[in-house]
């Protein structure tokens, strides 16, 4: 079967797995993203409130119906999603009416908290416009849950995109593309946040660095990298950041790596890591003028409790303390249940076999670890924020099995020698 169709099989799989769990993915930033979403689709403040009330209570009440179902004890009990429903909108509907009576109504987004949380949310308009046309055509509930697959999927695409690129055998491309539906990649792609957009432009940059590295096509792979950090910056502009500063790191020792070797640091290498520069340079200029929340104000939201709590005289100095305390129990979470671990190392062993491009993988990686030590919360559900690092296995195990397919399957040769090495 040609890869194409593999590619359309393993995305069409993972879309019909996925009507499993159409309701119950909503946290409580949803309600932010969905609301947003709506008032850019015209939706007044009041219309877009019960929308997303609705939504975010279904997703409540569907959760509760599903847990008291495999309860060993209350399994035959009445179905309590009626009651949780119930007591979810009129608890969100005692938040929103207040505030929307007292004309806070600015923003893009619904009153769910305080004005200073909100405009946190203000500052990533990407998502809620990606998922404008799936909530107008198809409603809230399957607008979203539509959004999530086409985005998810998109992924996984990006994977199968890269190694091929890099020229990796048959087989393991799709692999790739499997790899990064049943790894946490998917659940959280998933999920209606912003991670599922982070992840497939972070891929796209990723995608760019190979084709620059592959020797042609250059324009294309630095207008790829230049485009996927700029649209980063509107869906979460911390990641522009963090992917600009590891992408031109990168570079910078690649470059230096090759120097040293007595070999040329290569044009496109040194693109790479001028593009990733700039943007990271575009990124804090342009939050500052447009008044951004700033990491004095995102450490703050940390430490409060999203400004539930007086602010902290010493925020830094805290923030600091709980960084020891928080990577030392992550890591005891990790050494008792070291998959994770285990799969980095492979993912690790992998890249380094291209060590051009593994650089840029790592690099590319790292942005979870980056985003996880700006919010040290070991309560953070499913480990969303350090997502990224999981591009690492994702790409760089069917890297590390390449020599032994190779070796075991008769394979065509793909490309010419010259842009192989130049990966390395």
């Amino acid at each position: 079967m040609r890869q194409r169709t593999w590619v359309l099989v393993a995305a069409a799989v993972f879309a019909v797995l996925q009507l499993a769990n159409v309701t119950g993915r909503a946290t409580p930033d949803t309600r932010n993203y969905v609301s947003y979403a709506l008032g850019l689709s015209g939706a007044d403040k009041r219309a877009a409130a019960a929308a997303t009330i609705d939504h975010y209570c279904g997703s409540r009440a569907s959760i509760a119906h599903r847990r008291q179902d495999v309860d060993v004890v209350r399994f035959h009990r009445p179905d309590p999603a009626p009651r949780v429903r119930a007591e979810c909108r009129e608890r969100e509907w005692r938040k929103v009416e207040p505030r929307l009576r007292a004309g806070q109504t600015g923003g893009h987004t619904v009153p769910f908290t305080s004005e200073r949380f909100m405009r946190i949310f203000e500052a990533r308009p990407g998502y809620p416009l990606f998922l404008v046309p799936f909530v107008t055509v198809f409603g809230v509930t399957w607008g979203v849950w539509a959004a999530g697959v086409v985005v998810t999927v998109l992924g996984g695409v990006l994977v199968f995109l890269v190694l091929r690129t890099l020229a990796v055998p048959a087989p393991l491309a799709p692999a790739g593309q499997v790899l990064y539906y049943v790894l946490p990649c998917g659940a959280t792609a998933m999920r209606p946040m912003t991670e599922g957009l982070l992840l497939a432009l972070t891929l796209a940059a990723v995608w760019g660095c190979a084709l620059v590295l592959r020797g042609r096509r250059e324009r294309a792979g630095l207008a790829l990298v230049g485009g996927s950090l700029l649209a980063l910056f509107a869906v979460k502009h911390s990641q522009a950041l963090f992917l600009g500063l590891c992408l031109a790191g990168a570079g910078a020792a690649i470059a230096l790596r090759r120097r040293r070797r007595g070999r040329a640091a290569g044009r496109g290498v040194c693109a790479v890591a001028v593009t990733g520069l700039a943007a990271a340079a575009g990124t804090l200029l342009l939050a500052r003028l447009l008044h951004y929340p700033s990491a004095s104000e995102s450490v703050q939201d940390l430490l409060t409790d999203h400004f539930a709590r007086p602010d902290r005289e010493r925020p830094w100095r805290e923030f600091l303390q709980l960084q020891g305390r928080f990577w030392v129990e992550w890591l005891r979470r990790q050494l008792w249940e070291p998959l994770f671990v285990a799969a980095l190392a492979a993912g690790v062993w992998g890249a380094l076999r291209r060590p051009a491009f593994g650089g840029f993988l790592i690099a590319a990686a790292g942005t979870g670890f980056l985003t996880q030590a700006g919010h040290p919360d070991i309560t953070i559900w499913g480990e969303r924020l350090i997502v990224l690092a999981w591009l690492l296995p994702v790409l760089g195990v069917p890297l590390l099995l390449e020599g032994l397919v190779r070796s075991r399957v008769a394979l065509p040769a793909q490309g010419h020698p010259d842009r192989v090495h130049s990966m390395r």
